[in-house]
């Protein structure tokens, strides 16, 4: 018998599972989580406590451009609340900003520069590392940076939270991702269980 896994789709914002590369076919149901009801999520809460998730409740995780949300202290709490919530099997599937990417485009004295345009305006290094700056001007704080990474140290955190392996790296774009997965795998699962969230950069 088929069983359709389960993700959760945490600071889902007003994104749904129909743009999640990977994520977007009849293998997976969505569940909605944010701390901002305005976006319609199925669960209220935020990355630091995720109570209402019941423990070893979900396949899989994705989040975009949350973790950087958080002080560098409550990095490692996210991401223990992320193991607890995954079923044994579980993977989280992550994105965001690369920092030493985009320090070495601070470094040529360039914080105000746009580096690409976006759904919201351009997007300059300083919204990179500080938050969208035009949003947090409008009032809404839950835009706000508190921490930033590298790949090197992203793939640190999530071992030291408990996941066993992660593939990942550098994208396009001054990005990072990574999937990182609750039970050690060979290359070739590795591959073929990520290689659906970034085909690209996998092969």
């Amino acid at each position: 018998m088929y069983l359709m896994k389960t993700f959760l789709h945490v600071g889902c914002g007003p994104q749904y599972q129909s743009s999640l590369k990977g994520f977007n076919n009849a293998n997976w149901k969505e569940v909605r989580f944010d701390i901002d009801e305005s976006v319609n999520p199925d669960i209220v809460g935020t990355l630091t406590d995720m109570k209402q998730v019941e423990t070893g409740s979900v396949d899989a995780i994705y989040s975009s451009h949350n973790i950087e949300h958080v002080y560098p202290h409550e990095v490692s709490i996210v991401l223990k609340e992320f193991h607890r919530v995954l079923k044994d099997d579980g993977i989280v599937v992550l994105h965001c900003p690369d920092l030493q990417a985009v320090c070495e485009v601070v470094a040529q004295d360039k914080l105000y520069e746009k580096l690409y345009d976006s759904a919201s305006g351009p997007i300059t290094p300083m919204d990179i590392l500080y938050g969208h700056i035009a949003s947090i001007a409008q009032g809404n704080d839950y835009m706000a940076h508190k921490c930033g990474f590298t790949y090197s140290l992203l793939n640190d955190v999530f071992l030291k939270a408990g996941f066993k392996i992660n593939v990942g790296g550098q994208m396009p774009g001054w990005n990072l991702f990574i999937v990182s997965f609750k039970q050690l795998k060979s290359d070739d699962e590795i591959k073929k269980i990520a290689e659906p969230f970034f085909p690209s950069f996998l092969k």
